[in-house]
């Protein structure tokens, strides 16, 4: 039986075929890391000499893309059926995306980027409140909406094809508008199969300056030497702690690991905000988000174009591949957990949000450490970020109070975000490899948990980790070409989505319900409560009754019909060749009673929650709201032929 539930699952030429090709990259690293560092430092500078402006432009689309879709009329399309609730709580929601999208790079860089732009940078005077202005400014631009807007854009087409459309949750689906059903073959094994590798590499490198930071944490709490081989035995605990989490699923490991880091995560920037400058840095905040926003249209298209330098490869351009390398991973983590979302919740809560809240944690911990260098003249700083980024953090904690505690809780953060990238991450990538499902065996999680630990560990040990991520960085060019031909299959899908919605606002004559019913009979329809017994046996006979009539007539005009009852929806479904078909379900909804109401006492049910239930229409974009519960026959027939005309009237708008 276990072989069988495999079989059913795994998708295996994906599997296969990753596994190999990440066997065959890392021994790669291993039995030559000079050739592989020099081979992808060339294709990185190939790439970076001409290929900028195309990274330029193409993220720039995306921002703008996701801007339009998020704040249009598309914004109140749901990730889902119409009558779907989001999965998650909002706050759960965030912690997941904070963790997912940006967790270690913000403890890593939340420093060292403001130093380093302020030591040298790109065009502002050294030592001076421009370079200081510049700094900020930068790392805003490299954290700010661009990095989320890939995230976002990547999340919300798989998000829309899988849970709108009912297509597989991997990236192949990105392809759809284009290929079509070709999706299921090769074409979208090898797509998933780059989803995988870049994924798997994009972790293990991420993993690795991870274990670094943990590593100089611990010594300097604890005196812990600073080695490989510690860094090594640190993973393999943290991967320890990661199995457990992905052998328990979404919704208690990474849940609940997310939730307990975005509160270290607020403690500690509360902690910093507090003990430091508050008023400086509040009144700094505001004037980076102004400056940024007020410079993001020449920042985002500026290539240096008649200023030659080396800064746009080394910074922004290698960002911007980065992020793109990411998009799988973090995207298909993203689409996962917004089923149900709007597109306009989705766009806040995926761009606005966290990139407002990366750019507070950007300017507390970025201007109180440049505050401490220029100011203060606190230079060990200064000087430990250019030669020992990890170490960092924790010689900036090292001037507030607290500096135990505080440095302690930076290393749980640390250690916490490692072992969610690494369960979600596995996540991600078991999804990939088993046709989008998440209810896979236990196993294949522990897999990829046990393989992106692997690949770190022997990447850090032989120091191969650059000539990967170089290499991860480099498959974000096919990748862009395929998102931006997504994107335009995106926007044809969305389209078709509000003529849907013009459709069935179209006005209709009025109609009898039925002849047989007058308004008394009416009235008590919608002040009844009935049972679950009572909505079945109505939907069971009147309305099944109602479709069949309808089936037959549509027979007789050689339209091709079916009744199929699926998921305990009873549905009358149109076929209309290779245009969209029509469908008409009707559901047993339970609901709680209105406070007003009394129990139904004519129910032989038992029922202590005061529930009763509803006979609800669904169409193939999800219910409709409304209840046809006690309805003659004949009622039910028109409402059909209602909603069919409607669907025929979108049918024209999309001719």
């Amino acid at each position: 039986m276990a072989i069988t539930r495999i079989d059913q699952h795994l998708n295996r030429p994906v599997f296969y075929l990753s596994s190999l090709s990440i066997l065959v990259l890392v021994v790669f690293a291993l039995i030559a890391p000079q050739t592989a560092d020099v081979f992808f430092a060339d294709l990185q500078k190939g790439i970076i000499d001409n290929g900028s402006w195309f990274y330029v432009v193409s993220v720039a689309v995306i921002l703008l893309t996701v801007l339009y879709v998020g704040f249009s009329s598309f914004g109140e399309i749901r990730l889902g059926p119409d009558h779907c609730k989001p999965d998650f709580s909002l706050p759960t929601w965030l912690s997941m995306l904070f963790a997912a999208g940006m967790g270690i790079g913000l403890m890593f860089f939340g420093v060292a980027e403001p130093v380093m732009h302020f030591l040298s940078p790109p065009t502002a005077p050294q030592g001076t409140t421009d370079a200081v202005r510049e700094a900020m400014k930068m790392t805003f631009f490299h954290w700010g909406l661009h990095a989320w807007a890939i995230y976002a854009v990547v999340g919300l087409i798989l998000a829309y094809f899988s849970f709108r459309l009912n297509l597989p949750l991997t990236l192949r689906s990105a392809l759809y508008p284009m290929i079509g059903d070709r999706i299921y073959g090769w074409a979208g094994h090898t797509v998933d199969i780059l989803a995988v590798v870049s994924t798997i590499f994009g972790i293990a490198t991420s993993l690795g300056l991870g274990a670094a930071q943990i590593n100089s944490g611990l010594s300097y709490l604890f005196a812990l030497e600073e080695s490989i081989p510690v860094q090594i035995y640190l993973m393999v605990g943290i991967i320890a702690i990661a199995i457990v989490s992905v052998a328990t699923g979404l919704e208690k490991g990474i849940r609940r690991l997310s939730e307990f880091n975005m509160l270290l995560a607020i403690a500690l920037l509360l902690f910093i905000l507090i003990l430091g400058p508050t008023v400086f840095l509040l009144t700094a905040y505001v004037q980076n988000t102004g400056a940024y926003l007020s410079d993001i249209v020449r920042n985002t298209f500026n290539l240096f174009a008649y200023d030659k330098t080396d800064w746009i490869g080394g910074w922004t351009i290698f960002y911007w591949g980065w992020w793109l390398a990411w998009a799988p991973f973090v995207g298909l983590f993203i689409a996962r957990i917004s089923r149900g979302r709007t597109i306009r919740e989705f766009v806040v809560g995926v761009l606005v949000l966290p990139t407002a809240f990366t750019l507070f944690w950007m300017t507390v911990f970025g201007n109180s450490a440049i505050d401490l260098i220029y100011t203060q003249g606190v230079d060990k700083l200064g000087d430990m970020v250019s030669s020992n980024a990890p170490v960092a953090l924790f010689v900036f904690l090292e001037h507030f109070p607290f500096q135990q505690l505080l440095s302690f809780i930076a290393t749980l953060m640390v250690v916490v975000f490692f072992v969610t990238s690494c369960d979600s991450g596995a996540m991600v990538v078991d999804m990939l490899c088993s046709h989008g499902r998440n209810d896979t065996p236990i196993w294949q999680r522990i897999y990829w948990a046990v393989g992106v630990g692997l690949v770190a560990a022997i990447l850090l040990t032989v120091g191969g980790l650059n000539a990967l991520q170089t290499m991860t960085i480099a498959t974000a060019l096919p990748f862009a070409i395929i998102l931006l031909l997504s994107l335009v299959g995106l926007i044809k899908a969305l389209r078709i989505e509000n003529h849907k919605k013009a459709s069935l606002l179209m006005n209709l004559h009025p109609h009898p319900i039925g002849q047989d019913e007058g308004w008394e009979q009416r009235l008590a329809t919608i002040i009844q409560f009935p049972n679950k017994t009572a909505v079945t046996q109505f939907i069971d006979t009147t309305v099944r009754s109602a479709m069949e009539s309808v089936r037959k007539e549509l027979a007789k005009n050689q339209v091709e019909s079916e009744i199929v009852n699926d998921s305990g929806v009873l549905s009358l479904s149109v076929q209309h060749g290779s245009e969209h078909s029509f469908v008409f379900g009707v559901k047993c909804a339970k609901h709680l009673q209105p406070s007003y109401s009394s129990d139904n006492e004519e129910s032989n049910e038992v029922t202590d929650d005061h529930s009763y239930y509803r006979a609800e229409v669904h169409l193939a974009e999800g219910g409709q709201d409304y209840d046809i519960m006690g309805w003659s026959k004949q009622g039910v027939i028109n409402d059909v032929i209602d909603q069919y005309h409607k669907h025929q009237h979108f049918l024209h708008l999309l001719r």
